[in-house]
């Protein structure tokens, strides 16, 4: 029995070079695996992994700088504006952003993420929102849908209690430092190919020092909505999507 071997030279896809060869920790059909890939490869493009800054969050993404090889700084829970915008200022000649979920950057990490945006700092946030704290336990989050079950709203999430969905990528377009907000996802093959594109544009807008980029994906959470990864992509389109429509609210 022979076997073929197939050369990587005549690969379609080969892996991104600055990727490492860790396993991934994340729950099988998560979106941050596609997300990091996207990352990876914007940065080979563009060609500034020598000067690429990331700032890693809290959550679950938290050992996203175990699968990029580039300089990362971890920050406290929420800090990670603060963190990209000291980075920024002291190196002003690197590409910095920060990788950060609905909880870290929509409930403790609000007062940053506003503030740095009102500043026009210089950097990248690529923020990914499935509506749920997904490595804590599944908590409700600042960004859950009305009637939406976590494992603090069993029933659903109650809006008289505990109020709307903060859309806060839309409240951050409104501020002049911003000059990309942009909501996109990477369920589909169209999808990520978008996603990619407005990575990289927020890329080249730090670069360009022309203010904040933010790049919303909206993501599933199969563990954390007890679903199937089939399913959670099906939840999402039906119900995250209407709540959090995709494309450009801000790009000059």
């Amino acid at each position: 029995m022979s076997i073929n071997i197939i050369d990587p030279a005549n690969l379609v896809y080969a892996k991104p070079e600055l990727m490492n060869d860790a396993d991934m920790h994340y729950c099988p059909g998560c979106s941050h695996g596609v997300v990091h890939k996207l990352i990876a490869e914007v940065i080979d493009e563009l060609n500034i992994r020598e000067i690429t800054i990331g700032i890693a969050p809290v959550g679950c993404a938290v050992f996203a700088y175990n699968y990029l090889d580039i300089d990362w700084q971890e920050a406290a829970h929420g800090r990670a504006p603060a963190l990209a915008t000291a980075a920024k200022r002291l190196n002003p000649s690197k590409m910095v952003f920060t990788y950060q979920g609905d909880g870290d950057l929509a409930a403790i990490g609000t007062a940053e993420t506003i503030h740095a945006a009102n500043r026009g700092e210089n950097i990248a946030i690529i923020f990914i929102n499935n509506g749920i704290y997904g490595m804590t336990g599944g908590q409700m989050a600042p960004t859950t849908l009305p009637q939406m079950k976590t494992s603090t709203s069993p029933n659903g999430r109650d809006t008289y209690e505990t109020g709307y969905p903060l859309k806060i990528l839309d409240l951050l377009a409104q501020l002049q430092g911003v000059c990309l907000a942009t909501r996109q996802s990477v369920h589909t093959a169209a999808s990520v190919k978008k996603a990619k594109r407005m990575i990289k544009l927020a890329f080249e807008n730090s670069m360009a020092n022309k203010g904040t980029s933010i790049v919303e994906i909206v993501s599933t959470c199969s563990a954390g909505w007890k679903m199937t990864p089939a399913g959670a992509n099906d939840w999402m389109v039906e119900n995250m999507f209407p709540a959090y429509p995709l494309g450009d609210i801000k790009n000059i």
